[in-house]
Formats: C-alpha cells, structure tokens, sequence
C-alpha cells in the first residue's frame, strides 16, 4: 500500500508538468511536423509530401541565412564566453563595494528587450557612427549597417553585450564553489595569478563550459528581435539570420508548410549541434 501511495504522489507531482509540456513542445511540434508536409497558406492545406524539404535545399536565400546564422553564432560563442569569463574573473577579485557595481553595469544590457536593444545600437551605429566618420573623415564608421560584413559584426557587437553579462554570472557562480585551500596550496607552492588560472580555476570551470557553450549556443541561433530591430535582413538579405528568413516565409509569403519544413530542418541541425557539444564537453569534463 505505501508503494502504491508514493506512486501515486510520483504521478501527482509530475502530470501537470508532463501536460504542460505536451501542450507547449509535443502537440505543436507532432502538428508542424504535419504541416510541413502540405502546402498550407494558413488558410488552405493540400499533402505534398517532402516536396517541402527538396524545396528548401534549391533555395538560395535560406540556405545564405542559414550559413550566416552557423557564422555568427559561431563567432558570438567564443567571444561571449571568453569575455563572460574575463569579466566574472574581475569582479570576483578583492574589490569591495566596487565588484558589486560592476557586476550590476555588466548584467543590465540582458535585462533590456531585443527590440529595443536593436534600436538603441541602430541609432548608435547610424548617428553615432556617421558623426564620427563625418568629424573625423573615417570611412570605418561609415555606412555600418549597409553593408554584410560591418553589419555581420554589428549584430555580433549587439549580441555580445546583451549576452556577455548572463554568461559572467554562470561563471562567476562555478568560481566561488572553487575551493579557498587549492588556491591557498598552490601559492604555497609558488604558482601565480597566471598559473593558478590555468592548472587550478580553468579545469574546474569545465562543468560551467558545458553550461555556458548551450546557453550562448541556443540563444544565437534564434535570434530575431535583434536582427529585426537592426538591420531587418539588409541589404538585399544579406544579414537575415534563419529565425528571420522562416517568420517572413511563414507570415509574409504566406508559405506557411515550406516555412515549417525549414523550422524542422533548423530544429533538426540546432539539436544535432547542440548535442554534440554538450557530449564533447562533458567528455572534457571527466578528463580533467
């Protein structure tokens, strides 16, 4: 009877969130899936097999997102977390009253909407940056969002200070579980701050690279609002990452089994991804 009641209190505990997640993930995913196989229009849909999915591999335009958004989220990868990681290693030194701002003024920027985000560094890199190319006769800050390469890097740039400060405080949360008397062993036994950092700090920060690598992963493949609010795609397409590429199918071509088709392929490619990451560092992580 008591293993009866403890499974029943099991089901109790765990069913709503098993329905939640059917209703949020499962039934929509199982209903794209259908819908990708039909040319429906939002309105109308008829069964056309992977004629979707053979469409997608000929379409030049998806398939130049796509690989700007694999750039990108490669680029903003290694750059958030190498700065995320510099900056929790700062504001974790002996600073006072001091680490604590700082640690505020670097975690804002991910408290503000992307939209809103995109616009404050559009008029940045529109006003700002042509004022200063006017003042200085610069042709580098001249014309940033009108051309693919500075406005690549310009979404990179918006991208890493909205994230940078998220990703610091992941790191800054595995430093202080660092225990005080390995640190205190190996400045017995002579190592530096350098040193220290490397044979100490880095190899116990393997569980926070796991964690760090899937957020920042995640998070740059769907970007939108960003991409939206600062270049909407331009010019002729050229910065439109693949969340963009797929809502202008879905709701302005009106396309809306072809955009699914590409949601499930890009779904398909992000989870491959990030699976294979997850798996390399937590590979890593029994290695050191």
């Amino acid at each position: 009877m008591k293993g009866k009641h403890n499974t029943a209190y099991y089901w109790a505990f765990i069913l709503p969130s098993v329905i939640a997640i059917s209703i949020i993930i499962l039934i929509p995913l199982l209903l794209g899936i259908g819908t990708s196989l039909t040319n429906s229009d939002g309105y109308q849909a008829v069964f056309t097999g992977l004629e979707n999915y053979q469409r997608l591999f000929k379409d030049k335009q998806f398939l130049s997102s796509l690989w700007f958004t694999l750039r990108f989220s490669f680029v903003a990868v290694i750059l958030i977390n190498a700065i995320g990681l510099g900056l929790a290693l700062l504001v974790t030194q002996k600073l006072g009253k001091i680490s604590t701002i700082f640690r505020t003024i670097f975690f804002m920027p991910n408290l503000i909407g992307g939209i809103i985000l995109g616009f404050i560094w559009q008029f940045i890199f529109v006003r700002a940056f042509e004022g200063i190319a006017s003042a200085t006769g610069i042709s580098f800050f001249s014309s940033w969002l009108s051309d693919s390469t500075t406005g690549f890097w310009a979404l990179v740039i918006v991208f890493l200070w909205q994230m940078s400060g998220y990703i610091m405080i992941v790191y800054i949360s595995f430093l202080a579980n660092i225990p005080g008397e390995l640190l205190e062993a190996g400045q017995m036994d002579g190592a530096n701050n350098w040193q220290a950092f490397w044979k100490i700090k880095f190899p116990m920060l393997a569980p926070a690279f796991t964690i760090s690598l899937f957020l920042t992963l995640a998070n740059a493949f769907k970007v939108y609002d960003v991409n939206l609010a600062l270049t909407n795609g331009a010019p002729y397409g050229s910065t439109e990452m693949v969340a963009m590429n797929i809502y202008n199918t879905a709701f302005y071509q009106y396309e809306q089994g072809y955009a699914q088709a590409k949601a499930i392929v890009f779904l398909l490619l992000i989870a491959a991804i990030s699976l294979t990451q997850i798996f390399l560092t937590r590979r890593k992580e029994v290695d050191l």
